[in-house]
């Protein structure tokens, strides 16, 4: 009986060990297979870590090509400022010299006047010889003609400012002129009235394609600023986004990392505690079957003593029967009966034996609950592990992939704020120098869109003057 029992203690003891080593195999697979994974993501996060840290000094050398920029920009700034202060010269010189040049005009042009007026005539017949004399007296038709085309030339001259042209003055002086009479220098003329219509009509049509160069370039140029100034506002607000959503992953992945280091420290508290929960229920088992085992040594003995029939009848009678059976088998007999009565036995303190026995199984009922407790206990503690574990690894998958999409997500925007910086730096440039070309623009087209109409005006009365001209003195023929 006390080996079948011992032995059914060993089995279950067994199994309770077979299992709880099929714990701890499986816990170790578990562990070693999150440490792989653990490995992975801490190798994930040192290349995510090392990006950050070159990012970090794209950012830098970007800063330092601003600072490099910033510094051409000053320079430009200041190259600008003095080709201004230079222009301002150069337009002021150029006033200088226009007028002069009108000052220099208008003194011909008086000359000419004196020379034509009639007593510088009368006292030119006087005192010139008689052959120009009489040459004048016999080309009476041809000075008439003359003086006609004059008062033409002269009535346009009159009209126009200290901007006319020399080619006009130089008509009126040729006609003024002591050849003037002489039908070759007529024909000269008409040949320079021509050459001056020509160029009057090329000089229009310059204007003509000149404004529509002008105003289809501002149009355009105008666009453009207005497209790229839109360009680097969109721009800034996209940096600033990436910004704030860089900041905020970062927080983030920080506070996903920290969890993930606590949540791994209380993996490894909780399995170092089960460890040592198991220990002690397995050194628990062993003591309380070892005193079991004592004390169900002890009962034998006193039974044995003080009441031996229930002894072996407790102790023996699995073995008798297990031997009575081998027995029939073997002889094919039945087995013998009891043996026969002999004496009393010696009178024994009975009732003391029974309350000392009694004892004893209260003290192995005790055992035995606290080992049912203890097995109870070890199985509730296993299973909030195991239910522990499971969460763990559940929750450690689940921050794995938010830590993973979260270094994704600032990688993404850590790019973005690159490219955007990137094309910040290119649209100020661009718009930089759509603003120069524009400025360049206004100099070089302001004053003629200005004075466009003025222009024409004069260059059109200037045509229409030497056009009449040339009738007139083609008449002379």
């Amino acid at each position: 009986m006390l080996k079948q029992m011992e032995a059914s203690m060993k089995s279950v003891l067994s199994d309770g060990i077979k299992n709880e080593e099929e714990s701890i195999k499986s816990y170790e697979k578990l562990m070693e297979s999150k440490g792989q994974e653990v490995e992975a993501l801490t190798a994930s996060i040192d290349e995510k870590m090392k990006l950050v840290g070159e990012l970090a000094v794209q950012i830098i050398e970007m800063k330092e090509d601003l600072t490099d920029t910033e510094g051409a920009l000053m320079k430009d700034k200041e190259f600008l400022k003095n080709l201004e202060s230079s222009c301002a010269t150069k337009t002021k010189e150029w006033e200088e010299r226009s007028k002069t040049r009108a000052e220099e005009l208008t003194a011909l042009s008086e000359t000419i006047k004196i020379l034509n007026d009639d007593d510088a005539l009368d006292l030119f017949k006087k005192t010139l010889p008689s052959g120009s004399a009489s040459l004048v007296q016999v080309q009476q038709t041809r000075a008439a003609l003359r003086d006609k085309a004059l008062m033409v030339l002269r009535r346009v001259w009159r009209k126009s400012d200290e901007h006319h042209r020399p080619g006009i003055d130089f008509l009126v002086l040729a006609l003024t002129g002591r050849k003037a009479m002489n039908q070759g220098m007529f024909d000269k003329v008409i040949g320079m009235c021509d050459d001056l219509v020509a160029e009057l009509k090329q000089e229009q049509q310059d204007d003509i394609d000149k404004k529509e160069y002008c105003e289809k370039q501002f149009d355009l140029a105008d666009d453009k600023k207005k497209s790229l100034e839109r360009a680097e506002k969109d721009a800034e607000n996209a940096i600033a986004k990436a910004k704030e959503a860089i900041e905020t992953l970062t927080d983030e992945i920080e506070a996903l990392e920290k969890g993930i280091k606590e949540l791994d420290k209380s993996v490894v508290d909780a399995t170092e505690q089960r460890q040592e929960e198991n220990q002690e229920f397995k050194d628990l088992m062993a003591a309380d079957t070892k005193a079991k085992e004592i004390l169900k040594f002890a009962k034998k003995r006193l039974n044995k003593f003080y009441n031996p029939t229930l002894a072996l009848t407790q102790g023996d009678q699995v073995q008798k029967t297990l031997f009575a059976e081998m027995n029939a088998h073997a002889s094919g007999k039945a087995a013998p009966g009891p043996p026969p009565d002999t004496w009393d036995a010696y009178a024994k303190k009975g009732e003391e034996s029974t309350n000392v026995v009694s004892m004893i199984d209260v003290l192995i009922a005790d055992l035995d609950k606290e080992m049912t407790e203890a097995k109870a206990d070890e199985k509730n503690g296993q299973e909030d592990y195991e239910t522990m574990m499971s969460e763990s690894a559940a929750k450690r998958t689940e921050d794995s992939k938010a830590l993973s999409g979260k270094m994704e997500a600032k990688a993404d925007a850590e790019k973005t704020l690159s490219e955007q910086t990137e094309v910040k730096k290119d649209t100020h440039s661009e718009l930089w120098a759509t603003i120069k070309y524009i400025d360049s623009l206004h100099h070089e087209c302001d004053w003629l869109l200005k004075f466009f109409d003025v222009r024409k005006t004069a260059r059109t009365g200037e045509i229409d003057a030497l056009v009449k001209a040339k009738e007139v003195l083609s008449g002379a023929e």
